[in-house]
């Protein structure tokens, strides 16, 4: 690992490969006597060990070990009120902690104790009064051992710099602190055409040789940029990853403008241009880079990613040599989902934003029994826009949640009008994105717009996604649970496409599945369709819920659905979706009808 780059937060965040883990690892020592844990200290600061975190009371064990995420822990196993064995079995099963190495250090060294503490997890067993010399070793010997599993684990093997998979986990950590912060960070790509080149023409070896003499000068690129003089660099400064092949990334964090990630690419093209030596030949590199900048160019790791790579690839093709920024100038449609993201703020001010409404029937009886509530934009140049054309860029943005509180709002305004309107008991389904449902503030939104709308709870069903019951976490099973206390149903939108699970659908509140259309599309033909169906279907219907199928075009459709024990279905066959006041007069015209 280049010296230069940082390591596992539990070595200081900026440990070198060659020097000894012990001048930076974090030592936790959990023992309710004050005395045991000092003279273990003196003894490891003798050799060298530097950083502790003592804890005396057991209880708040568990607690300082996710905080300060030591390089190992040293347990004592007979502390009152909790165990060590507590300790270790509930260290154990922690999903941050469970691969903490954890050294038993306890006066009880029989064998059933000692066999215990292995069960349970136990890196090493020492028994108290411990040699200082051993002590010494076994901290050495397992830090040591640390150390390479997360080098192993987090690290290129050719180059020492970032993994791929550590270097996107360290962005999107970037990324929520920029956010918490209302900073902003620059990601660089680093593509380089000659390592294709050099492997075919000097082998393997040299092409790694030349892999890590590249890394090692992006770093002290990064170095001299950010004016550390050599100094190793922290995560809150810059980081430099592998992410291909031949693709470097680099970090840049804060960043004050984007004037600072130019210099940058500025030196590193300059720099990696000069020659590099390798097993005696001169080999000359020709970069790329490309720019992404965090908020404006992507709202998550791996978009911004994506888009460095494809400003990586326009500077490429502009002739090698060169940087480029995504952003507006990289292509025309980047400038028209910005201008459209722009223009969607202010089209929630600009009263631009419509509802459509697709009836919902019921299979058997032909009777219409709801409807799903559509978001069109009736913008002010394009005209009526569809969802898929800004719903994504909403997403991507804060403004999802915006968009979805004047949705449930005007939905429930709308539906409320309907039982004056002649069309009776009829149950209006509203989309709650997962930003929205995690929002902390749904509950009391439903609250409010069906007290100001004065439509019954019963009349309003929410739809989520299978990505809002993933985590089945107890606050989405809570939250699930008041809104049907409130009165008002859940359904499952899109079922099959996502996460589907037995479990979450046994544990919570849910009164119906909605089939994904791209299971009807093809049903005539597809026996793996039909059998999709049937099981849905059969799943929902024993769960005492209400399945509904979406996009059915054709009466061949709707009669195979029929036989396969559908309850309900919506599409083109019966109608599109269809603004408030010609959604009335449809319903109205139905059941005036002699089929209705």
């Amino acid at each position: 690992m280049n010296a230069a780059l940082p390591i596992d937060s539990a070595f200081g965040g900026d440990a070198e490969v060659d020097n000894d883990p012990g001048a930076s690892a974090v030592i936790m020592m959990v023992d309710d006597e004050p005395l045991i844990t000092e003279v273990t200290q003196t003894y490891l600061e003798e050799a060298g060990y530097r950083h502790f975190v003592a804890c005396h009371d057991p209880r708040e064990a568990l607690a300082l070990m996710r905080l300060h995420r030591p390089a190992m822990v040293m347990l004592d196993l007979m502390m009152p009120q909790v165990s060590g064995f507590e300790v270790l079995e509930q260290a154990r099963a922690d999903e941050q902690l469970k691969y903490t190495p954890i050294v038993v250090l306890t006066s009880a060294s029989g064998p059933e104790t000692k066999l215990r503490a292995l069960e349970l997890g136990a890196t090493e067993f020492l028994s108290k009064p411990v040699d200082p010399s051993e002590l010494v070793l076994r901290v050495r010997n397992t830090l040591a051992f640390k150390l390479y599993q997360d080098r192993l684990a987090n690290l290129d093997t050719v180059t020492g710099v970032s993994n791929r998979q550590t270097f996107t986990r360290d962005l999107r950590e970037a990324m929520v602190r920029c956010t918490e912060h209302d900073s902003q960070l620059a990601l660089l790509q680093v593509d380089l055409e000659q390592f294709r080149q050099t492997r075919e023409t000097l082998g393997p070896q040299a092409a790694d040789a030349l892999l890590k003499a590249i890394a090692r000068r992006l770093a002290q690129i990064l170095r001299m940029h950010l004016g550390s003089n050599g100094a190793p660099l922290h995560m809150a400064d810059g980081r430099i990853g592998r992410l291909g092949n031949q693709e470097f990334g680099v970090l840049l964090k804060p960043l004050s403008n984007p004037k600072s990630a130019a210099t940058l690419a500025e030196r590193v093209l300059s720099e990696l241009s000069r020659p590099f030596i390798v097993q005696g030949h001169q080999i000359f590199v020709t970069p790329a880079v490309g720019i992404a900048l965090f908020p404006s160019d992507g709202l998550e790791a791996e978009s911004l990613i994506r888009n460095a790579d494809l400003a990586c690839s326009k500077a490429a093709q502009g002739g090698r040599q060169s940087y480029a920024f995504f952003s507006e100038e990289l292509t025309v449609r980047s400038l028209e989902r910005l201008t459209l993201t722009n223009e969607l703020r202010r089209a929630l001010g600009n009263d631009e934003l419509r509802l459509h409404y697709q009836p919902k029937l019921c299979v058997k009886t032909g009777r219409i029994i709801g409807a799903e509530a559509l978001v069109r934009w009736q913008h002010p140049e394009h005209g009526l826009l569809p969802p898929g054309r800004f719903i994504p860029l909403a997403e991507e943005s804060d403004l999802i949640v915006d968009v979805g509180a004047w949705v449930l709002a005007t939905a429930c305004r709308e539906a409320a009008r309907w039982s004056h309107a002649g069309l009776g008991s009829i149950k209006v389904a509203v989309n709650v994105s997962k930003a929205q449902f995690e929002s902390g503030k749904l509950y009391e939104l439903l609250r409010l717009c069906l007290a100001e709308s004065g439509l019954p709870p019963s009349s309003l069903m929410i739809e989520i996604t299978e990505s809002v019951l993933v985590s089945d976490s107890e606050g989405t099973r809570d939250l699930m649970s008041l809104i049907t206390e409130l009165g008002v149903a859940l359904s499952i939108d899109d079922f099959g496409t996502g996460y589907s699970s037995l479990s979450y659908l046994k544990r919570l509140p849910v009164g119906e599945l909605k089939v994904d259309r791209s299971f009807i599309v093809d049903l005539l033909h597809s026996r793996e369709d039909v059998a999709i169906v049937r099981t849905v279907v059969a799943l929902g219907q024993s769960l005492g819920m209400a399945v509904v199928a979406e996009g059915v075009e054709s009466e061949d459709q709707l009669d195979a659905l029929r036989d396969l024990g559908c309850d309900h279905y919506q599409g083109f066959y019966f109608s599109k979706a269809l603004p408030n006041e010609q959604f009335v007069q449809r319903v109205l015209r139905h059941r005036s009808s002699p089929t209705g």
